[in-house]
């Protein structure tokens, strides 16, 4: 493939701080949804039928740069994939990507996109950080999505919900609920077969496309463009149900019947003549034990926050290089308080919070990590107050020299 040219109109110096952090309270009016609340949004929208929102970042630009996402797109630790359409035909790769891997800006019809942006840069943070109106314990991530003229990836459909947003160029949108969703055979893409669109929009910068799932969707670039896909989590039936069952076998370490970890015994077991087939016995014995496995809502809870907790396989979180000792780590705390590593999954309920994964008791915790965990932040007012706790802040310093906090923006 030829090298990629260095210019790019994409500037990284004058991207701004138009991608705030803020999120829009439930009952206030916000142009990020159209004029309307984002309770309403919820109530009416949100798995129910799409919206087109017109400038609902107005002056928004690419949280990265076009040079930014490439070299994003050449880590190990990001997953990425290009897309070409070349003579009619579909081509995947997986990256990462050299920089003389990827075709030029200037060649037509491929598309590079870069999953978890918000992972690595906190401009793509700040972005994802708007759509907060929608449980953590459901959001995804933020996906990137560069695009040369003609570039798209077919039309599909998602299983999961998804902000479509314009941050450069412009791309044509057509959408379509229908029906049949039988796919081409043969592609190493999932594009379906008949696709019927019944809507067709171009969206430029500021412009925004929500889609329920299983809304059939096919988007070309016009021109250079980028696109920032807000996606949100739907775990399947079967993925929830063996992830549990994993997941409690492995909590327990019994035979989840509140007995001993017993093994099987047949004393009375006969001399077979055929020795393949399943003993009857056996098998009683496995329906008797499983019959006898029992949950509760707190097992159920506690599984789901660590579940949905749980960092994606490729998350590495960075320890800080000079790490600050306690001492110092609340001195800078309380001056510029604390804020988790974009990296960080914190969750909780009424009983427990979830941090990256694992369950802890709430207990002293309860007065102040909630806090933390809805604002991503506690300013150093609030941490002074936590100060006086060595408990608190020894297991704060702890977090902080894994990576899961930040100190004064210190990683």
């Amino acid at each position: 493939m030829p090298k990629r040219s260095p210019d790019h109109p994409v500037d990284a110096r004058k991207r701004r701080a138009s991608v705030s952090p803020a999120c829009p309270a439930p009952n206030v009016p916000t142009p990020l949804l159209g004029g309307i609340t984002p309770a309403q949004f919820m109530q009416k929208y949100w798995q129910k039928k799409p919206l087109l929102i017109r400038q609902a970042i107005p002056g928004i630009e690419a949280p990265l740069s076009r040079d930014e996402l490439f070299a994003l797109a050449d880590s190990d630790d990001v997953e990425s994939r290009l897309i070409t359409h070349f003579r009619r035909r579909w081509t995947l790769e997986h990256g990462p990507f050299a920089p003389d891997e990827l075709p030029t800006p200037k060649t037509r019809q491929w598309t590079l996109l870069v999953q978890g942006a918000d992972l690595h840069d906190d401009h793509a943070r700040a972005l994802l950080e708007r759509f907060r109106f929608a449980p953590d314990a459901r959001l995804d991530d933020l996906m990137i999505s560069y695009a040369t003229d003609g570039g798209g990836v077919g039309p599909h459909f998602d299983s999961y919900d998804v902000f479509l947003l314009q941050v450069h160029g412009k791309r044509r949108w057509r959408i379509g609920a229908q029906r049949d969703l039988s796919l081409e055979e043969g592609l190493p893409l999932k594009i379906l077969a008949n696709f019927e669109p019944e809507e067709e929009w171009v969206l430029e910068p500021g412009d925004m496309l929500y889609l329920p799932p299983h809304i059939a969707h096919d988007g070309v670039a016009e021109g250079e463009c980028m696109t920032c896909s807000i996606g949100f989590r739907s775990p399947s039936t079967n993925e929830l149900t063996s992830q549990f069952l994993y997941w409690l076998a492995e909590r327990r370490g019994d035979d989840s019947s509140g007995g001993k970890n017993t093994l099987y015994r047949d004393p009375d077991q006969p001399a077979v003549t055929h020795p393949a087939k399943l003993p009857p016995a056996l098998v009683e014995r496995v329906a008797g034990v499983l019959a006898k496995v029992r949950w509760s809502s707190a097992d159920v809870s506690a599984f789901v926050g660590s579940y949905l907790s749980e960092p994606k396989s490729n998350v590495v979180f960075d320890a800080p290089e000079k790490p600050l000792d306690e001492r110092r780590f609340v001195a800078q705390a309380s001056k510029k308080g604390i804020t988790l590593d974009r990296k960080t999954i914190l969750l909780y309920d009424s009983r427990s919070y979830y941090l990256n994964g694992e369950q802890y008791l709430l207990k002293e915790a309860g007065k102040w990590l909630p806090v933390l965990a809805d604002n991503r932040f506690l300013d150093g007012k609030r941490f002074v107050t936590l100060s006086h706790d060595s408990c608190v802040t020894a297991l704060l310093h702890e977090w902080y020299r894994a990576g899961w906090i930040r100190a004064g923006g210190l990683a």
